[in-house]
């Protein structure tokens, strides 16, 4: 796939991008080239490659779950705006 000219100024129109009258041609280029390269990497065979979350082999480094803040919640409760039987209330937003 190649764009036209006419298709580069109609896609910098459409998202308000005011091009200078070189500066097409070189837009055209580029995304062209953009395509190119799409269109090389959809023609590899990936049959039978498994998907990866990441491009390396990493493993997400966890901490352990557990309390960090101590029991805070009275305080927590103390300054809330209303409270009952250990909840929030809040206004209703849905009628």
């Amino acid at each position: 796939m190649s764009l036209s000219l006419d298709q580069v100024r109609r896609i910098a129109e459409l998202a308000r991008i005011e091009l200078a009258p070189g500066e097409a041609e070189r837009a055209r280029d580029q995304l062209n080239g953009i395509f190119a390269l799409i269109e090389q990497m959809q023609s590899v065979d990936t049959a039978g490659v498994a998907p990866m979350a990441h491009a390396r082999d990493l493993a997400q480094r966890l901490r352990e779950d557990r309390v960090t803040e101590g029991d805070r919640h009275a305080d927590f409760q103390q300054i809330a705006p209303e409270t009952e039987a250990g909840l929030y209330l809040v206004p209703k937003v849905i009628e």
